[in-house]
């Protein structure tokens, strides 16, 4: 929301700019754009107003890096050279840090504990979910009195406001869960072990969750551990819940609506009091580049739906938003299937902005944790993403038709990971020895959708990183989010935002 400026600040501003017009470079456009940044940033003002709904979106695995690649790439989509694009998220509307995602015990961090540090104010250990630090990862007996209280449930039961949770990963995976589940280990998602009494699997604690009335919304994948491994599934798959409960009629037996397609989907009645469980596919929701429109809706459409969904409680709500796969994407070391998804990501934050009011709604758009991402080279501008790495030009802008070398002689690409699937280094036939060399990659092959970056360190699966992300945020109390800040502090500025005088 715009704040005129006050007398003082349009005085000082008028008088800079009249200084700056006496510069040599003040008819750059890069001076004028400028100078209009510093305006703008002037013009904000704090709002301390109590936040009637707050939305957190994160971008899981979209570090600073990986941000920078999806900038890149939804301005190339747009005719851009791509460096000069600005995200939706990246205006001067909304405020920023940087934040550290380190766990307990983990100087790497994991998805679980680093959403529930977002979730419950306190960082928690790798592996397990909403579990105090006396709590240990696989260890069922040491859940009980480590159970940790979540926003959800602070603003459902002491607030009366309605909970949403939407993921394109699946809907118990690690991020998702955090929202509502308390577990020693990420992995239950559909069965504890034997003998584990003090918890219950992941899914079932959502339904519970729906039950009391914690959750009201639940978009995403991983339909498959809602129901007995006996029961054939929407698309002809089977569950996986080894106790045979069908989580999915027990949902609907409460009177939840309940949608599998974009044809049910569709169908949903978004009147803010009926609940909603939305499971898209037996395991994750597709990448957005394999996404087919008639199969699953957009992270956009489940973003508009929700929030026309919750915003019918005149007391407000908490919805959390994951680009799930944009993770995922970067584990395989594809580039293309991860940036696309974070152009996705982008979509749903600005339809996100587009239908609330800066006054009385909270925006976080964040990221749990980066990845082993990297950038070669001395790229001129408008190098594709995705592609080979070209000179810089002397004159213009643009890159020149040139390719630069490595010293083996061979292009590269713009992004490159330290690890993972696309290793240059190969196993040696018979022995433990690892050895290879560099392809000669092409323009077109390293831009095709199913092209694995190349990475120095073997692994099938690329890992994560342990360095900073970002946090940008916008409405109520947004202004506290400045510097360098611990990863549980986002949930301060929540509970601040929605508990303000």
């Amino acid at each position: 929301m715009k704040t005129t400026l006050s007398i003082s600040a349009i005085a000082l501003v008028s008088a800079t700019a009249a200084m700056a017009q006496d510069l040599p470079q003040a008819s750059s456009q890069w001076f004028a754009d400028g100078q209009a940044h510093i305006e703008a940033m002037m013009a904000r003002q704090p709002n301390t107003s109590r936040a009637k709904n707050v939305i957190v979106l994160v971008a899981d695995g979209n570090g600073v890096g990986t941000n920078y690649a999806v900038r890149l790439m939804d301005g190339q989509l747009k005719g851009m050279l791509g460096e000069e694009n600005v995200l939706p998220y990246e205006t001067p509307e909304f405020h920023s840090a940087l934040v550290k995602t380190y766990n307990i015990n983990a100087q790497t961090p994991d998805s679980a504990p680093t959403a529930g540090a977002m979730n419950t104010g306190v960082k928690q250990r790798f592996n397990l979910i909403n579990l105090g630090e006396n709590a240990i990862h696989d260890d069922c007996s040491t859940v009980a009195g480590n159970e940790l209280t979540t926003f959800a449930e602070i603003v459902s039961g002491q607030m009366d406001k309605s909970v949403g949770i939407v993921s394109t990963a699946r809907i118990t995976h690690a991020t998702p869960a955090a929202v509502y589940a308390k577990t020693a280990n990420r992995n239950w998602e559909g069965e504890v072990p034997e003998g584990c009494t003090a918890q219950k699997d992941i899914a079932a604690q959502l339904i519970d969750q729906m039950e009391a009335g914690v959750i009201d919304l639940a978009m995403g994948g991983g339909r498959r551990y809602f129901a007995g491994e006996d029961v054939t599934l929407d698309e002809g798959g089977k569950g996986r819940r080894p106790d045979g409960q069908n989580l999915i009629e027990k949902a609907t037996g409460m009177g939840a609506q309940y949608a599998w397609n974009t044809e049910t989907f569709n169908q949903l009645t978004l009147d803010g009091t009926t609940p909603v469980l939305a499971l898209f596919n037996d395991s994750h929701m597709e990448y957005e580049a394999d996404r087919a429109d008639d199969d699953e809706p957009s992270l956009a459409d489940m973003t508009k739906a929700a929030i026309e969904y919750l915003s019918q409680n005149e007391n407000g709500y908490y919805l959390e938003i994951e680009a799930g796969r944009v993770d995922h994407g970067n584990h395989d070391g594809n580039a293309y299937r991860t940036l696309t998804d974070g152009v996705a990501f982008a979509e749903a934050v600005a339809m996100a902005d587009e239908l609330t009011d800066d006054a009385d709604t909270l925006i976080i758009v964040t990221a749990d944790h980066e990845h082993a991402i990297a950038f070669n080279g001395y790229c001129g501008r408008g190098s594709d993403i995705l592609g080979l790495c070209y000179d810089v030009a002397k004159e213009g802008v643009g890159h020149s038709d040139e390719l630069l070398l490595a010293d083996d002689g061979k292009p590269y690409t713009v992004i490159g990971y330290l690890n993972g699937a696309g290793s240059v280094l190969k196993q040696v036939e018979g022995g433990n020895d690892y050895a290879g060399s560099r392809a000669e990659l092409t323009q077109e092959e390293t831009t095709d959708m199913d092209f694995v970056q190349e990475a120095l360190i073997p692994m099938s699966s690329e890992t994560h990183s342990g360095e900073d992300v970002a946090v940008y945020a916008k409405g109520p109390w947004a202004h506290l989010f400045d510097g360098t800040i611990e990863q549980n502090v986002i949930f301060h500025v929540m509970n601040q935002a929605v508990t303000a005088e």
